[in-house]
C-alpha cells in the first residue's frame, strides 16, 4: 500500500475522466518565473499559440481565446456573449453535463427547451431537426449539445446534429461542448459548423485546471454585437480586442498558458491523428476488459462509446461509490464516481491525456482487485488478459491507424 507512504507519493496515476495525469515534461515547462504580460515579448507567446489551437479545434476560420477559469467559465462566456435574456435555446438531456448547461442557462434568463433522452444515449439529431422545421418564427437560437458526456461515456454525432439543423433549414447556432473531447478524440469544428466550442486545460491538453478556451465562428462573432446578457470579466470583445494587440485584458494565467504552448507542441508533434488512434486503442483494451470482467457499458450501442472515459454498471447490490472509495483508501488509486442518475450504478475509468496500454493496464489491474476485495463476481485477472491480448495483437498500429 503506497497511500499515506510519502515516499510514494503522488506516484499512483489517477483514471479519473480529469484532471489527467500531468506529463513531467509539462509540469516542468510550468515551472517559470513570472514575466510581464504587458511587455512586448508576451505576444511572441499568445499569438502564436492561440494560432495553433485553432489546428486542434480544426478551425481556419474561427478565432481562439483562453480565459483564467475552468470549462465552465467557457460555457458562460459562450451563453453570455451571443445570446440576450428570454431567448430561446434547445438543449437534449443526456447526463451530468447536458444537465449543467441546462442549469447556467437558466440562471441567465434564457428559456431552456429540453429534451430529454435515457442516459446512455447520444445527441438526438432526429429530435432535434423534427423541433426546429416546427419553429417557424425561428425562435431558437442555439442548439448545445454534449460532444463527450463525460458521466456516461458517451459520445455524440455532432455532424449529424449540424446535418440536422441544417436539414431543418433553420439559422440556429450551434454550442459543443467538447471538454473532454478535444485534442483526444477528433473534432472538426469548421466541418460540423460548431459555432461555439468549449473546452478546457486540464483534459486532453494535460495541463493543471484553469484554461477556458473557446473556439468562436464568425456567425458567433457576429451574434456578439447584440447579446444582451451581461459579461464584463468573459467579455469576448475586451478579450479578443486586447488579443489583437498581444495582450490581455487583465492579469493572464502566465504559467498555464507557457505549460499550454508546450502541450500543443506535444501534440501536433504526435499528430492529431497519431493522438485520435492512440486513444481508441487504450480505450478499446479497456472495453475488452470490461466485457471480460462481464460487466456492461452506460453507453447503449458501440458506436456511442468514448475513447477518452469507460461508464462502467456495477451489478445488482454493488455500490459504484464504495468501490471507488475502496479503491481509493486500499490502493490509493482514483477512479471517476456515477454522477446524477449513475451515482451508486456506474464507475469511470478515464482514458485520455497521458495515457498509455501500461498505464491503462495497471488501472484495470488496480480496480479488478478492488472489485475482488468487494466480492465482485468477476474472476481476478480476467479483464486485464483480454486488455493486454488486444495491446500485444495491436503493438505498434497506432501509426498505421492514423495515417489510414
Amino acid at each position: 500500500m503506497t497511500l499515506g507512504n510519502p515516499l510514494f507519493a503522488g506516484q499512483n496515476p489517477v483514471f479519473i475522466p480529469g484532471p489527467t495525469n500531468m506529463p513531467d515534461r509539462l509540469r516542468a515547462a510550468m515551472a517559470v518565473q513570472t514575466m510581464d504580460h504587458r511587455a512586448p515579448d508576451f505576444a511572441d507567446l499568445l499569438g502564436p499559440l492561440r494560432a495553433d489551437l485553432k489546428r486542434v479545434f480544426k478551425t481556419e476560420t474561427g478565432e481562439v481565446v483562453l480565459f483564467p477559469a475552468s470549462g465552465t467559465g467557457g460555457w458562460e462566456a459562450s451563453v453570455t456573449n451571443t445570446l440576450s435574456p428570454g431567448d430561446t435555446v434547445l438543449v437534449a438531456r443526456y447526463g451530468m453535463f447536458s444537465h449543467r448547461w441546462i442549469d447556467l442557462c437558466q440562471r441567465h434568463g434564457l428559456a431552456v427547451e429540453v429534451i430529454d433522452v435515457p442516459w446512455g444515449e447520444g445527441a438526438p439529431a432526429d429530435l432535434f431537426r423534427e423541433r426546429l422545421a416546427a419553429d417557424a418564427d425561428h425562435a431558437i437560437k442555439a442548439v448545445l449539445a454534449t460532444h463527450n458526456e463525460t458521466a456516461t461515456g458517451v459520445v455524440s454525432d455532432i455532424a449529424a446534429v449540424r446535418r440536422a439543423i441544417d436539414a431543418a433549414d433553420h439559422p440556429a447556432m450551434l454550442y459543443v461542448d467538447c471538454v473532454s473531447s478535444l485534442a483526444s478524440m477528433d473534432f472538426r469544428m469548421d466541418a460540423w459548423g460548431v459555432d461555439l466550442a468549449v473546452t478546457g486545460s486540464q483534459k486532453g491538453f494535460m495541463l493543471a485546471t484553469g484554461l477556458a478556451i473557446v473556439g468562436i465562428s464568425r456567425k458567433a462573432l457576429a451574434a456578439m454585437e447584440t447579446a444582451a446578457c451581461p459579461r464584463c470579466f468573459f467579455d469576448f470583445r475586451d478579450m479578443l480586442a486586447a488579443n489583437a494587440k498581444g495582450g490581455y485584458p487583465y492579469t493572464p494565467a502566465l504559467q498555464l498558458l507557457v505549460g499550454l504552448r508546450d502541450s500543443t507542441d506535444l501534440l501536433l508533434a504526435e499528430g492529431l491523428d497519431a493522438v485520435f488512434a492512440r486513444h481508441h486503442r487504450i480505450a478499446e483494451g479497456v472495453r475488452r476488459a470490461v466485457s471480460a470482467w462481464g460487466l456492461a457499458l452506460c453507453a447503449k450501442r458501440p458506436e456511442l462509446q468514448s475513447d477518452t472515459v469507460s461508464a462502467i454498471l456495477t451489478p445488482p447490490g454493488f455500490d459504484s461509490e464504495a468501490l471507488t472509495n475502496h479503491a481509493y483508501a486500499r490502493y490509493g488509486v482514483s477512479f471517476g464516481v456515477g454522477l446524477g442518475q449513475m451515482a451508486g450504478k456506474a464507475f469511470r475509468i478515464g482514458h485520455l491525456g497521458a495515457m498509455t496500454d501500461v498505464t491503462a493496464l495497471a488501472g484495470l489491474a488496480a480496480i479488478e482487485m478492488a472489485m475482488r476485495d468487494l466480492d465482485y463476481p468477476i474472476q481476478l485477472g480476467a479483464g486485464v488478459a483480454a486488455a493486454q491480448e488486444y495491446y500485444r495483437a495491436t503493438a505498434g498500429e497506432t501509426a498505421a491507424r492514423a495515417a489510414a
